[in-house]
């Protein structure tokens, strides 16, 4: 998404990263992964489930998807966190418009279930 940054700015987009880790760790998250973007801590999940961002299931937090995209990271020098809080919470992707309007939502099933970057800017470039 990093390297998409360019064309998020070209077409008004300003990301939020939304965590249900406590702001400290929010905030350590940030540095360590040098995001240019605000990070949002949510420790209630109350974004998580206004979303329907619940419970992964087991075979899909450590499928074979899963360890290919961990294994695509690692080949690109990007290692995953050691996980200190909860791993099977849901994430996901959602655009909102400036008018309040959810132009695209996504849950992920798992780690590996995120949609591509030409596919979530797509929407804004539509509109």
């Amino acid at each position: 998404m990093r390297q998409a940054n360019p064309e998020l700015e070209r077409l008004g987009i300003d990301p939020l990263v939304v965590t249900f880790e406590r702001a400290s760790e929010a905030v350590e998250y940030r540095v360590e992964t040098a995001i240019p973007w605000p990070v949002l801590s949510d420790p209630e999940r109350r974004l998580y489930v206004a979303y329907g961002m619940e419970r992964a299931l087991w075979r899909d937090l450590w499928g074979v998807a899963t360890m290919r995209a961990y294994a695509r990271e690692a080949w690109q020098g990007h290692f995953p966190r050691i996980p200190r809080t909860d791993t099977g919470q849901q994430g996901g992707n959602v655009l909102i418009d400036p008018g309040g309007i959810v132009r695209f939502h996504h849950v992920g099933r798992g780690p590996a279930d995120r949609p591509s970057v030409d596919a979530l800017l797509e929407v804004p470039r539509r509109a």
